[in-house]
């Protein structure tokens, strides 16, 4: 693959109704003006066609669930053809039946699918019920070669965990990409709010830190009540960002609808690397005990 130098990216933040054809509709525009702007790369949120249907436990809800290939990423992939970009998708996929998966997948420029990753951290918290709906992903952290660049695609909870970044890095992505549905409980203090919030931006300036990768975070905003009516629903916070090699935060979103390009230099990464050789100095010799539940 030949080397990249500065790639032109962007995302789009959204907040979702019960109205698929409608959420579809507006991210569609949101890709254009995104393209019109000069993107190269456009990441979408997690989730992102339907509202965020794990809050409640309901089997009606596997009817969203689609074919990979499928509806999207035809429908998508004619978008990306037309308008010469590269467009990251996160998909509610039908495996099998009974089997699916919280699924990532690569556009290419001319529309073809290039590749996917599922999701392999899944959540199970009040209004968070993933583990009902998804199996974790069984296609192991592997990066996907682009016409921008090898992207290591990973999903929301997967950001939590710097195991997930780091054999992104060891296998050579460029670009670390989070599609996210992340938001606040309304019982939760306005103190509790920012930390969270602040732990969910801290985690993954880090893991661009310790493997010296630009990262993209995109997040849903806006209030989606829970169908149920046993909680109070969740105010998705957006503030959806990209950061570069050293942490530092270049772009960002605040909790409105947005669309936000920003120039990512892929070359940069050689430079840092250099002078914070962390991959030279790790003690790969010394490391066996992560593969351990715990010390117990």
């Amino acid at each position: 693959m030949a080397e990249k130098d500065i790639i032109k990216t962007a995302f789009v933040q959204q907040s979702n109704s019960s109205d698929i054809e409608d959420n579809v509709v507006r991210l569609k525009n949101g890709i254009r003006e995104a393209a019109n702007n000069g993107a190269q790369l456009i990441v979408l949120p997690e989730l992102h066609n339907s509202l965020y249907f794990c809050q409640s436990e309901n089997c009606e809800n596997f009817d969203i669930a689609e074919r990979i290939p499928g509806p999207s990423t035809s429908d998508y992939g004619s978008l990306a053809k037309e308008l010469g970009v590269v467009i990251i998708l996160s998909l509610f996929e039908k495996r099998a039946p009974g089997l699916y998966h919280n699924t990532a997948v690569v556009i290419e420029s001319d529309g073809s699918l290039v590749g996917s990753y599922r999701k392999m951290h899944i959540p199970d918290d009040p209004g968070f019920y993933e583990k009902f709906y998804f199996t974790p992903g069984d296609k192991g952290f592997e990066p996907i070669d682009t016409s921008v660049g090898r992207l290591g695609v990973l999903v929301c909870w997967d950001q939590w965990y710097p195991e997930a970044a780091r054999i992104m890095a060891l296998k050579g992505a460029e670009i670390l990409i989070y599609p996210t549905a992340i938001g606040w409980d309304l019982d939760d203090s306005t103190e509790e709010k920012r930390r969270q919030k602040d732990a969910w931006i801290i985690s993954q300036r880090a893991h661009a830190i310790s493997n010296a990768l630009p990262v993209i975070s995109v997040n849903r905003n806006g209030f989606e009540k829970d169908p149920s009516g046993q909680l109070k629903g969740i105010e998705f916070w957006g503030g959806s960002f990209i950061c570069g090699q050293q942490g530092e935060i270049t772009a960002f979103a605040g909790n409105d609808d947005a669309v936000v390009t920003e120039e990512i230099s892929i070359a940069r990464t050689e430079e840092v690397r250099r002078i914070w050789p962390f991959f030279r100095d790790r003690r790969i010799d010394e490391y066996r005990d992560i593969l351990k539940r715990y010390d117990n």
